[in-house]
Parts: structure tokens; C-alpha cells; sequence
């Protein structure tokens, strides 16, 4: 089955289009992908995963033409726009 899986780094990103067994799951995809090889910064026991924007689980079976999402952990920097002592 045709499967893609997408990631954004802080410099570059990549989606890719791949086949997989029919009994893959989402963590074989993504080790299939080599993206793990291409962004050592990925690190799946921290990071979140998803499928079209939902949060799953890296053992979760795929179906054909899923999307994985490797989520980046989101930081938030405050602006002056921000500060609480503008009341």
C-alpha cells in the first residue's frame, strides 16, 4: 500500500511517498521513510505523531494512502505584545 510520511525541521523539511507492507504500522513507515537517518534530531520517544492531523500512536496499523506527521515540539517565544503589565 502507498503511504507518505512528513516532517518539518527547524532548516528543512521533507514528505515523502512510499510503499509498505499491508500489515505496516506507523513506526515501520517512518523507519522505512529514512527519515530518522536524514534528521537525527527526530526523536520518537519524545515527539508526537499523527495521521492527517490527529495524534496516534507509533504502533497504530496503517491504511493505504495515510499521511504520518512527525510533530516538532512547539516554543513559544513572548513579544512585547505578550507582556502582562500593560494592563
Amino acid at each position: 500500500m502507498q503511504v507518505s510520511v512528513a516532517y518539518v525541521g527547524d532548516l528543512a523539511q521533507s514528505w515523502l511517498e512510499l510503499q509498505v507492507d499491508d500489515s505496516s504500522t506507523v513506526a515501520d513507515a517512518i523507519e522505512q521513510s529514512g527519515l530518522l537517518t536524514q534528521f537525527p534530531e527526530i526523536n520518537l520517544g519524545t515527539m508526537k505523531v499523527g495521521i492527517y492531523g490527529k495524534f496516534t500512536k507509533l504502533d497504530k496499523p496503517l491504511q493505504d494512502g495515510d499521511r504520518i506527521e512527525i510533530y516538532r515540539p512547539i516554543t513559544r517565544v513572548l513579544d512585547e505584545d505578550d507582556d502582562d503589565d500593560d494592563d
